[in-house]
């Protein structure tokens, strides 16, 4: 991943109802979440979701696929796992000290580590 692509994905994820939701669609996995079901969740006006994620999806942070009259969203994994990369590359020098941002253990929702 590029600077350029980097500072894309978290100028998306710098607002509070674009994180809210793109974790969501994270913590669904990778099926998704029809855009209903995500409004539901975030509880925002629909026009106010479908500005959102335009916004996501021009960050290639979101995929949508259309199952008749329903848009399924998911979150596009594989830019996540990028972008983390890309911000872990250089991580504490190259020494071990710090662990891997891959050896951290998920938490259920609303828990603190």
């Amino acid at each position: 991943m590029d600077d350029v692509t980097a500072l894309a994905a978290l100028k998306a994820l710098g607002q509070e109802h674009r994180l809210a939701a793109f974790r969501a669609l994270v913590e669904a996995g990778p099926g998704g979440l029809s855009v209903g079901e995500l409004r539901d969740q975030l509880d925002i006006p629909p026009a106010t979701l479908t500005a959102h994620l335009n916004i996501l999806r021009g960050a290639g942070l979101v995929l949508d696929q259309r199952q008749g009259r329903v848009i399924r969203v998911r979150a596009d994994f594989e830019r996540m796992n990028g972008l983390v990369g890309y911000l872990t590359e250089n991580c504490c020098g190259g020494t071990a000290d710090c662990g891997t941002a891959t050896s951290c253990k998920p938490v259920k929702k609303g828990s603190r580590p």
